[in-house]
C-alpha cells in the first residue's frame, strides 16, 4: 500500500503519522526505568528524502544507541522493507537519559508506521517495550513489573511486550497485558490480522507456592541461646551479630533465618519485585519474589556493589537486593572499613539515596543485617577448649575493623561458644522452623496491629524515638536495672534505644502487653559482649 492511498483509508485526526511532501512522521509511547519505578517515553520518528541516516536524539545511553542496528536488521529480516531515509528518531523528555534495549520494539514500529505500514489507530492509548533480535524475535527486558505500574497509574490501556514478561507486568490489574515473540507479531495484531488474548497472571497461585530450602532450625544442635536470639531477631526485625570461634555453626545457623521469617505481604512482595526485575536479577520463570530474600556477599565487595552505584548507570546494590529481608556479612571484619561505615546511613533510614552530577536515584533498603565473626584472628580468643595464640594488640585491631558507632546499629550481640560433643552427639532433635516460626508471625501480628495507622513503621525495629516512647514505657524496676546496665557497659544513647525495642520484641513473643524486668533483662544481655577491644 503506498503512503497516500493510506491516507486516504484514515481520517487525518486520528492519525499519529503526518505526510507532507517527502516527509513521514510517527508517534507512540515507551518507557524506561529510574531506580526502581519507571517514566513514559514519547517516541517520535521522522523519515524524508535525504542522504540515508539513521539518528537517535533524546539522551540514549550506549545500549540505545545500539538499537540502530538491531532494528535495521530485524526490518530487513521480518520481510519488510527498511527505508533508504533520513531517519531521526527523538525520545522525549529528551533531559532524561533514556537506558536499555527495551527501546527496540517501539522504535521498530514507529519506523513501519512512518512508512504507513501498521494501523495508528492501534498506537492509541498503548505502550510498546521490548528488545529486538536479528531476526526479529522480542527478547525479554528488565523492570517490566515497574513499567506496568507506571502505566496504570497514567491511564495506559494496553501494554505490547515480550512473551517471557507477560506474566510478571500481568501481576498489575486492570491494564492489558498483550505478549509478543516477534516484530511480526506485534505488525499483525496492530493491523488487526490476529488477536491475541490479554494475560493475566494468576497471584494466588504464586504466594501458595513453597520454597524448599532443605534445611531446618532442628538440625542445630545445641546453641539453644543463639537459636533464642535468631527467634527475638525476626520477631521485631532486628539486626544481629554472631561472635565466636571457627566451626561453633555460626554460618549454618544464619542460613535458617530465613526460613523462621514470616511470609511476605503483596506489598512487600511487590516492592522486592521491582528492586530485583530492574537489577536483572528475577530468576526465569519467577514472575513474583514471594520469599524474602537472602544476600549473602564475599568480603571482597565493593561499596559501590554493597549499597549501590556505579559509573554511568546508578545501579541497585546488595542492601536494596535484600529489601524485606536478610543481608548476610560472614566474617565482618574481612571487610573493607570504608565498606562497613556505608552502612550507617541506610541501617538507620532503611533507604540509600545515591547522588551523582546530574542525577540522584533513592532505592529502598529494609534488610535485617545479619552478621558473624570470629573473636579475634586466631579464633580462639575465650574458647575454654583451645588456646587462642593471638597478643592483646593483634586482637584490639581485629575488633578495631568494627567501628562503635556500626556496632551500636545492630540491636542484637550474641556470643556463639564451641559446640560441646554431649550436644553433637544427642539423637533428640530441637523445635523445628515450623514451630518456631509460628510464634515469630504471632509476634509480628501483634505489631501489625500496634503500627496499623502508621506507614513507615512496620515491626518494632522500625520505631522512631516517639513511637519508643510510646510503646516501650518501663516500670520502675525495669527502669533501674537498665539504668544500670548502661552505666556498667558504658553504652550510647543509641545502644538505649535499641535494648527498650529488643524488650519490646521479647515482651510480643511472651503475648506481654507491658515490658516486664525479665524482658529487659533479657534484651540487656543481647548488648552485654565483652567491649574492651571495640573502638567508638
Amino acid at each position: 500500500m503506498h503512503v497516500s492511498e493510506f491516507f486516504f483509508d484514515y481520517p487525518f485526526s486520528k492519525l499519529q503519522m503526518s505526510l507532507s511532501g517527502d516527509i513521514m512522521y510517527a508517534s507512540l509511547f515507551s518507557a524506561s526505568v529510574f531506580g526502581i519505578g519507571a517514566f513514559r517515553v514519547h517516541i517520535e520518528t521522522h523519515l524524508e528524502n535525504a542522504v540515508p541516516m539513521f539518528l537517535m536524539v533524546g539522551l540514549p545511553d550506549s545500549a540505545v544507541r545500539e538499537s540502530k542496528e538491531r532494528v535495521s536488521a530485524a526490518i530487513k529480516n521480518s520481510n519488510l522493507p527498511f527505508p533508504l531515509k533520513r531517519i531521526t528518531v527523538n525520545l522525549a523528555p529528551a533531559d532524561i537519559r533514556k537506558e536499555g534495549s527495551g527501546f527496540d520494539l517501539p522504535i521498530a514500529l514507529g519506523i513501519i508506521a512512518a512508512m504507513g505500514h501498521v494501523d495508528p489507530d492501534k498506537l492509541e492509548d498503548s505502550l510498546f517495550i521490548g528488545e529486538l533480535a536479528l531476526d526479529g524475535e522480542l527478547r525479554p527486558i528488565h523492570g517490566a513489573l515497574s513499567i506496568a505500574l507506571m502505566a496504570k497509574d497514567e491511564s495506559i490501556k494496553r501494554i505490547y511486550l515480550p512473551k517471557e514478561n507477560a506474566e510478571e507486568a500481568g501481576l498489575v490489574q486492570g491494564i492489558d497485558i498483550i505478549p509478543l515473540i516477534s516484530l511480526q507479531e506485534a505488525i499483525a495484531v496492530l493491523n488487526n490480522d490476529i488477536s491475541i488474548e490479554p494475560h493475566t497472571s494468576l497471584i494466588d497461585g504464586l504466594f501458595q507456592q513453597k520454597q524448599e530450602r532443605g534445611i531446618d532450625l532442628s538440625d542445630i544442635k545445641g546453641q539453644e541461646q543463639v537459636k533464642r536470639a535468631m527467634e527475638v531477631s525476626a520477631a521485631g526485625g532486628h539486626n544481629l551479630i554472631m561472635v565466636g570461634p571457627p566451626g561453633s555453626g555460626k554460618t549454618m545457623i544464619a542460613k535458617r533465618l530465613p526460613g523462621i521469617l514470616p511470609p511476605m505481604t503483596m506489598e512487600e512482595a511487590l516492592e522486592t519485585t521491582k528492586i530485583h526485575s530492574v537489577a536483572g536479577q528475577l530468576p526465569k520463570g519467577v514472575p513474583l519474589v514471594t520469599m524474602r530474600p537472602f544476600r549473602s556477599p564475599h568480603h571482597t565487595i565493593s561499596d559501590a556493589a554493597l549499597v549501590g552505584g556505579g559509573m554511568g548507570v546508578i545501579r541497585a546494590g546488595e542492601i536494596s537486593l535484600a529489601h524485606h529481608g536478610v543481608l548476610f556479612l560472614d566474617e565482618l571484619p574481612e571487610f573493607a572499613r570504608n565498606v562497613l561505615e556505608v552502612l550507617r546511613q541506610p541501617l538507620e533510614d532503611r533507604s540509600i539515596s545515591i547522588s551523582r552530577t546530574k542525577m540522584s536515584v533513592d532505592y529502598p533498603a529494609n534488610f535485617m543485617l545479619l552478621c558473624s565473626m570470629n573473636p579475634c584472628p586466631c579464633g580462639h580468643f575465650g574458647n575454654p577448649h583451645q588456646q587462642c595464640t593471638c597478643s592483646t594488640q593483634q586482637i584490639q585491631r581485629y575488633m578495631g575493623r568494627i567501628s562503635g558507632p556500626l556496632l551500636d546499629r545492630i540491636d542484637i550481640h550474641v556470643d556463639v561458644p564451641a559446640v560441646r560433643y554431649r550436644d553433637i552427639s544427642d539423637a533428640r532433635k530441637g523445635e523445628s522452623t515450623e514451630i518456631v516460626r509460628e510464634r515469630v508471625i504471632q509476634a509480628r501480628e501483634l505489631q501489625r496491629i500496634r503500627f496499623s495507622e502508621r506507614k513507615d513503621v512496620f515491626k518494632n525495629a522500625d520505631m522512631l524515638s516517639a513511637d519508643i516512647r510510646h510503646w516501650c514505657a518501663l516500670n520502675e524496676a525495669s527502669s533501674e536495672l537498665l539504668n544500670k546496665a548502661m552505666n556498667t557497659l558504658g553504652l550510647s544513647a543509641r545502644a538505649y534505644d535499641r535494648i527498650l525495642k529488643v524488650s519490646r520484641t521479647i515482651a510480643d513473643l511472651a503475648d506481654s502487653e507491658h515490658i516486664q524486668v525479665e524482658h529487659v533483662s533479657e534484651a540487656v544481655h543481647y548488648r552485654s559482649l565483652d567491649r574492651q577491644f571495640w573502638n567508638g
